[in-house]
């Protein structure tokens, strides 16, 4: 047609750029929940899941905030206020 390829598109790279973010904020996650896992022992599921939930710049936050808990009534706390 106009010699566009799908890859070239906008609404294309907005697409991929999402599924990078997306994929960042679960690796991170993962990452501070499987530390947070060593450190405290298991976690409770709605502790999971509020970590799961937040975005990847407060995900980065809790991955410098969790060296400074020295227990899981700390993370807690640290969830509350964001």
């Amino acid at each position: 047609m106009l010699g566009i390829t799908l890859k070239e598109t906008r609404v294309y790279r907005e697409i991929k750029e999402a599924g990078r973010e997306e994929g960042r904020e679960e690796a991170t996650a993962n990452l501070i929940l499987r530390q947070l896992t060593k450190r405290f022992g298991e976690l409770s599921e709605d502790i999971r899941s509020s970590i799961s939930g937040l975005p990847l710049p407060v995900l980065e936050d809790l991955s410098e905030a969790l060296l400074d808990f020295t227990s899981l009534p700390d993370l807690q706390v640290w969830l509350e206020v964001r």
